[in-house]
């Protein structure tokens, strides 16, 4: 109900705009019609005419802006409350059931491993919004390191498979043509390469198939692509999903949870560090590769 009233809204305010500009143009052509004499009045009527439609399209645009910045921070206050209170209300569950039944050994094991599943979701989500709000203030990352790439996304693989073991040992291709020294912070790349891989395995479905690669680009840039074989990204949406707060429609991202932060902490990683990060897919069900470029250490 919320996305429909704002689409109403927004078809609203175009609407407005689009009449008062016609409205001003059939006032301007009868005024010169009955004033076509007036050759000062008329260059001033134009001028006037000009500053009138500038300033509606302007209201207009930014009205339009402000009604979708305000659905994707409504957005993401939805999907933080939901990211926050279920781990907390399982948290909740299982220490309840814990304290005031008799629980055999086998399943209070099970228990504890849930509840410490639980534990590491609710810090994962408090660590993306703090990471958002410490990258949001600085342009440079602050604890600079000589590092090599290829080893660090290694590590990240690692860690993803440790986090997926209901998968198979195949679902996550990890292949490292060279070694990659950069220049940067540890933490913000391997948090980058993270949420690539994260997302890569959510958006792949049951069985994800997940290809990792680095390699060297030109001699100047250290390339890390991830490819996965989900739906596909449309043309229309592969600058939009790493903007903050953005979030594609369609069935799958409704069942896919997550903060809308991912993507936009890997693009500004990598702009802090003097490189970039896009996307390609050839469309629906083709699957999507993401990459991340860092400079290589001179």
């Amino acid at each position: 109900m919320i996305g429909t009233g704002r689409k109403k809204s927004i078809a609203f305010f175009i609407s407005l705009g689009a009449g008062l500009i016609v409205v001003t143009l059939l006032l301007y052509v009868g005024w010169v019609v009955l004033n076509w004499g007036a050759g000062i009045r008329l260059f001033l009527g134009f001028l006037l005419l000009a500053v009138i439609i500038a300033g509606v399209v302007l209201n207009t645009v930014f009205l339009v802006r402000e009604i979708r910045r305000n659905e994707q921070h409504d957005a993401f206050i939805n999907a933080v409350t939901h990211e926050l209170k279920t781990p907390i209300a399982s948290i909740r569950l299982y220490v309840e059931t814990l304290k005031t039944r008799s629980v055999d050994e086998e399943r209070r094991a099970k228990f504890y491993g849930i509840i410490l599943e639980d534990t590491d979701r609710l810090l994962g989500t408090i660590e993306q919004i703090l990471r958002t709000g410490r990258i949001g203030m600085s342009s440079r990352p602050s604890n600079l390191a000589h590092l090599e790439l290829s080893g660090l996304v290694g590590e990240c693989v690692d860690r993803a498979r440790g986090l997926h073991l209901q998968l198979p040992p195949d679902s996550i291709h990890f292949e490292a043509h060279e070694k990659l020294p950069v220049v940067g912070d540890a933490e913000e790349l391997r948090a980058a390469v993270s949420n690539l891989l994260d997302n890569a395995i959510k958006y792949s479905g049951s069985e994800p198939k997940v290809q990792v690669e680095t390699r060297n680009h030109d001699g100047n840039y250290a390339l890390v692509r991830v490819t996965d074989n989900g739906p596909g990204i449309p043309g229309t949406e592969l600058k939009r999903i790493f903007k903050r707060f953005y979030r594609m429609s369609g069935p799958l991202s409704t069942r896919v949870k997550g903060t809308g932060l991912g993507l936009f902490i890997v693009r500004s990683v990598a702009r802090r560090h003097g490189g970039r990060a896009w996307a390609e897919s050839p469309g629906p069900r083709g699957g999507s590769t993401f990459t991340l470029q860092i400079p290589l250490e001179r």
